[in-house]
């Protein structure tokens, strides 16, 4: 394997499927499965997942919400999300732990760093919820802090396109693919692979990102082991 410990990032749309909003319970399944062929490969998995499909923050401040009463709901959408992860992944046989960047001990444990590595270490997957546990700060964010917290050897965004291009392939065809790519070069051409903070955390850290395809089956084990998949982000 490539990587031995890995942090995966999942957006709370990638959750919905075809559907307009919520949980699709077929894409969770897929992504179970995913999961579970990198587990039998003795990789070690965390999973940062957002919570755009039930509620964000953002968007609730655009239209008159106080900004941080909308995180805070945002962050609790997150730990719903975490839970039916965690549901699909026991049904696929997978031993999961969810731990909460907020006080929600009835149903997930509270965030503790070394208690998250000796879980990754006994082969369970450990699920991130609540965001950093502060308003203003993304999920993309948590999955950087987390990754470093937890020594992970590289960051997987799973997103629904398979790589990071010159402009948005789904609005402009002439867009083209990079394989890889430096940090520098990403802020230089202003492409959007997270939000600055996050990004930016991510350089300063010398943690390398990679963007792929996670709606392809067979991508994620194929990135761990080390193929061409998706675009690398690296110094």
């Amino acid at each position: 394997m490539q990587y031995k410990r890995v942090l995966l990032k999942l957006s709370g749309e990638a959750l919905m499927g075809n559907r307009q909003y919520g949980i699709d319970p077929d894409r969770l399944a897929e992504y179970a499965e995913e999961v579970k062929s990198v587990i039998d490969q003795g990789v070690e998995v965390a999973i940062v997942i957002g919570g755009g499909n039930i509620f964000r923050g953002v968007a609730g401040a655009s239209r008159g919400m106080d900004r941080v009463q909308g995180d805070h709901m945002g962050m609790l959408a997150t730990v719903i999300n975490g839970l039916a992860l965690q549901s699909a992944l026991e049904d696929a046989g997978i031993q999961t732990r969810l731990q909460s960047a907020i006080k929600i001990n009835e149903v997930a444990e509270p965030f503790i760093r070394r208690k998250a590595i000796r879980h990754l270490e006994k082969g369970r997957v450990v699920i991130f919820g609540g965001g950093t546990g502060n308003p203003y700060f993304t999920t993309d964010s948590a999955a950087v802090l987390r990754a470093i917290e937890i020594k992970a050897d590289v960051i997987l965004k799973g997103t629904r396109v398979d790589g990071i291009y010159t402009a948005d392939p789904e609005k402009d065809k002439k867009a083209t693919k990079f394989d890889f790519i430096s940090f520098d070069d990403v802020i230089r051409k202003g492409l959007k692979v997270m939000d600055t903070t996050a990004f930016t955390l991510s350089q300063e850290n010398e943690l390398p990102i990679i963007v792929f395809d996670m709606n392809t089956p067979g991508n994620l084990i194929k990135v761990v082991t080390g193929e061409n998949v998706g675009t690398k982000v690296n110094l």
